[in-house]
């Protein structure tokens, strides 16, 4: 597992300002149908995959032809704006490849690098959007559903896991203090903020038990509603 060097740290410990401007919220707004595929390609339904695959491609396609070419403020003097725009669009091109010829899995690990384009795009303009802290508790999240098992199983592994665990819940404060004004009045992001917030009290719950099958298992029950999150809001 990842040390969290005192960089890191500070990184997660930060809380920027949100971001209000007409690029930037068309290209959340083309965001929405591009975690819908990202969500179908980690399904086995191909047909699914591939409807929702093309709608992102196509809201992909919209804010490309209207911002490559001259994006505004606070985009105008990215000298890598348009190269970043044209990479997001053939990541989507090879994702198409993929789920055509039936391998979903490989398109759905192709199709992640959106997510990261599109979250150096914001970071080097100074952008700062709610998906910013959803990819921060992803991060992390997938650090213990990879490692956390494996750590459990060592000597202090429980302590181990605790310092993790802390972090996770940072995170998961801060998909609080990042939802701007209208997800806070949202009901069903609320529902679902909660969701993944017992989540992260399960695990701590399961860590101070010591038990090893019940830390496995509050490990996994972290994804789900993490992704339901993502899909709707993230």
């Amino acid at each position: 597992m990842k040390l969290l060097t005192p960089g890191l740290l500070a990184l997660m410990l930060a809380l920027p300002s949100q971001a209000a401007d007409p690029t930037t919220d068309a290209l959340q707004q083309a965001y929405a149908p591009y975690r819908v595929a990202l969500f179908r390609t980690n399904s086995q339904d191909r047909a699914e995959a591939e409807r929702a695959l093309s709608q992102a491609q196509r809201a992909w396609q919209q804010v490309s032809e209207r911002f490559a070419t001259s994006p505004p403020w606070p985009y105008a003097a990215d000298t890598r704006f348009a190269a970043t725009l044209r990479e997001v669009g053939q990541v989507y091109q090879e994702a198409e490849v993929l789920v055509k010829a039936g391998q979903l899995a490989k398109s759905h690990e192709v199709l992640e690098r959106v997510r990261d384009l599109l979250a150096d795009l914001r970071q080097r303009n100074g952008v700062v959007v709610f998906s910013d802290a959803m990819n921060d508790y992803h991060a992390a999240m997938e650090d213990l559903l990879k490692d956390g098992p494996a750590v459990m199983t060592k000597p202090q592994g429980a302590l181990q896991l605790m310092a993790h665990v802390g972090v996770q819940e940072h995170l998961a404060k801060r998909l609080v203090t990042h939802a701007g004004a209208a997800l806070q009045s949202d009901a069903e992001f609320l529902a679902g903020l909660q969701a993944v917030r017992a989540s992260v009290a399960a695990l701590r719950a399961a860590v101070e038990s010591q038990d090893a099958a019940a830390v496995n298992k509050a490990i996994a029950g972290l994804k789900g509603p993490y992704s339901r999150l993502f899909l709707k809001f993230g």
